[in-house]
């Protein structure tokens, strides 16, 4: 029932319009103009005033069909990281890449053309199906803050699948780590470092300090930290008074994401003391722990129309991010899923036309098994 040449141009044509994060208005245009041209209605919140974006979130809707069943959502990202202007998207040999300048975008592209071609097909072959909302975000990449800042009176959907996992079609993600991140600004005393260094106070000295005392990487199976960025000092005459950290740390269990953090500020603020110097510290969590219970109806669901295409299932937990968090936060059940996409985040980014038909397929077969009919 795909219309894999159709597919294909609707994903060239996306990742071809420019929306890195904060820049997604004509994403939003372009998506705009293809689902009222399906007959869905759409709307716009207001996100965009307070995650400073071009736009905001878009919503849209088709009714059902069909009596009964659940309101289900599809959801993915409008956003890419950069580079991700001027994508030149190449197909060889069953593989779409870019051109090698810059990220392919089917991060989360894929996931956006696989939702439309499921819906342009439930149209024109007039498939029974219950209501369905879309939901495409801003700022995904950017710390989820589309979805964070979404307006969810505009969402009753029962429940949610988020289509962001560069896993393949069949993978379904329904547990992932709540992340705190932090900045730390370690404040010393600027002095000559050839004529007076007995003088200073080194902060990048009392950050390396702290940092061998910290621990990092992967903490236990469902914990990790991280430094990730470090900046400071002027010259290499002058000992330097100030030094900035970036980090983050993650858990599945907020407790040990919690212990962990606070582990972290505890030696900063030791060490600086220690040394003589002060500290700046700002800690935010990004966002919370989700956790979706294997017998939950979204579960099932996925299972079920797996079975139906074929697909090998496989629940896990992940180690990163995403929409699905927030939406879950909200109370509306949803699950991660695994879409092919490959080597996200790099100039190396691909995708199998495989898995881009396997997942549209997919997504198809989960929407009609919640109607009660058979793919």
């Amino acid at each position: 029932m795909i219309n894999q040449e159709r597919l294909l141009a609707c994903f060239m044509e996306l990742v071809k319009v420019d929306s890195e994060s904060g820049f997604e208005g004509q994403m939003a245009a372009t998506l705009k103009d293809k689902l009222t041209k399906l007959g869905l209605a759409v709307v716009t919140d207001n996100a965009a005033g307070k995650t400073g974006a071009e736009t905001g979130n878009l919503i849209a809707g088709l009714p059902g069909n069909t009596d009964g069943g659940p309101t289900l959502m599809f959801s993915a990202h409008m956003d890419t990281i950069a580079p991700g202007c001027g994508i030149n998207p190449l197909l060889e040999n069953g593989i779409i890449r870019s051109a090698g300048a810059t990220v392919l975008g089917a991060d989360d592209k894929a996931g956006i053309a696989a939702i439309i071609e499921a819906v342009t097909i439930l149209q024109e072959e007039k498939l029974p199906h219950g209501s369905l909302q879309l939901v495409f975000t801003v700022c995904e990449e950017t710390g989820l803050s589309g979805a964070k800042n979404l307006d969810f009176s505009l969402l009753d959907a029962d429940m949610g699948f988020v289509l962001d996992c560069g896993d393949p079609p069949g993978t379904i993600i329904n547990r992932g780590p709540s992340q705190d991140k932090f900045k730390a600004e370690v404040l010393g005393k600027a002095a000559h470092a050839g004529s007076s260094p007995e003088q200073g106070i080194n902060a990048i000295q009392i950050a390396s300090r702290a940092i061998t005392r910290m621990q990092l990487g992967r903490l236990d199976e469902e914990t990790t930290a991280n430094i990730g960025v470090i900046t400071g000092g002027i010259a290499i005459n002058v000992v330097p008074d100030r030094v900035t950290l970036q980090g983050e740390t993650r858990s599945l269990q907020d407790e040990k994401r919690i212990k962990q953090t606070k582990a972290i500020c505890d030696i900063l603020q030791e060490t600086t003391k220690e040394s003589g110097g002060r500290l700046l510290l700002k800690v935010e969590t990004i966002y919370p722990a989700m956790h979706v219970a294997e017998e939950a109806p979204v579960i099932k669901l996925a299972l079920q129309a797996a079975q139906q295409t074929g697909l090998t299932a496989q629940i896990r937990s992940t180690g990163g991010g995403s929409d699905a968090h927030i939406f879950n936060e909200r109370g509306i059940p949803c699950v991660n899923l695994g879409i092919g996409m490959q080597k996200p985040h790099t100039t190396e980014e691909f995708i199998k036309v495989a898995d881009l038909l396997a997942v549209t397929d997919y997504v198809l077969a989960i929407i009609q098994a919640a109607a009660g009919g058979k793919h």
